[in-house]
């Protein structure tokens, strides 16, 4: 199989994903986080499961004998989907995304420490560089650490760089469920899992408008779809080379940010982003320098 479907699919998937956190930013002042994840989980299933059902494996391709570990996936997926969906009510699109490249960083230890994955030295020197670019992104909102309680940039900063860890902690669950589990299934009882869990938010829930609605729904339906992505590509490559290839979705967040919104990156998310793209663009030449193949499965 080629070295490069993975990557291909972690591309699509950042697509998919910028298309969700559009609508994620439009509904930002006026629908609860906590509702948000709901009909992003919710209506995440129509496209999973029309593509199971397209593949004649509803039934089969459903079966699960991890149902614990599918819950994992689903209550570390939510918190860091509220605390993502929090912060981008608070800062740009670019830096919430900039902020949030720690968590292919972190990713590529815990493949290593986690699952065993060899992770060798010009890896681990990206992802140093590209931490360093992180911090470079983050800059700007240190300064008004003191600040947190007012709930404004700073607050939603941290909150960006909480949910890094989730989401590493997410695509490990991802890689290890791949292992025994169907892609439809990993994806399914994702939704499932987080719908459920973000029900408990339901006393804070507002009655959206008709337009409200229609954003709520395009907004899951872009979440199953970037969902069915992700999953196929920690299926086909190691969670260390795919998860670098989430700083594609830099470009989405540019164009995006300042089509919807007038946002422009600043200095500080240009400069760090150039850095941790560098550095992932760096990993993935170098690994297919060296040849790699990974069997079919």
């Amino acid at each position: 199989m080629s070295v490069l479907l993975g990557p291909a699919y972690k591309v699509a998937s950042t697509l998919a994903f910028a298309g969700m956190l559009v609508g994620v930013k439009l509904l930002a002042q006026r629908v609860p986080s906590g509702e948000v994840v709901f009909f992003r989980s919710a209506f995440a299933l129509l496209p999973v499961i029309a593509m199971v059902a397209w593949q004649g494996q509803l039934r089969e391709g459903l079966k699960t004998s991890r149902p614990g570990g599918h819950l994992i996936r689903s209550v570390v997926g939510v918190t860091a989907m509220v605390l993502w969906f929090s912060g981008v009510q608070r800062v740009s699109l670019a830096d919430s995304l900039a902020i949030t490249y720690a968590a292919p960083l972190l990713t590529v230890a815990l493949a290593a420490l986690l699952l065993g994955e060899t992770v060798r030295a010009h890896r681990w020197t990206a992802v140093g560089i590209g931490f360093v670019g992180v911090l470079i992104v983050l800059s700007p909102h240190l300064g008004d650490l003191g600040h947190l309680t007012e709930g404004g940039a700073a607050t939603g900063a941290l909150m960006c760089f909480a949910s890094a860890f989730f989401m590493a902690f997410a695509q490990i669950q991802v890689r290890n469920l791949t292992s025994t589990e169907k892609t439809g299934a990993i994806v399914v009882y994702f939704s499932i899992g987080s719908a459920l869990v973000a029900l408990l938010s339901a006393p804070w829930w507002v009655i959206p408008d008709a337009h409200d609605l229609a954003l709520l729904v395009l907004t899951g339906i872009f979440g199953g779809v970037g969902q069915i992505f992700l999953t196929l590509s920690y299926r086909h490559a190691d969670a260390s080379v795919v998860a670098p290839l989430e700083y594609t979705s830099m470009l989405w967040a540019v164009v995006t940010g300042f089509w919807f919104f007038g946002e422009w990156p600043s200095t500080s998310v240009l400069i760090g982003s150039t850095v941790i793209i560098g550095s992932g663009v760096a990993i993935v030449w170098r690994e297919r320098a060296l040849g790699l193949r990974r069997p079919p499965v």
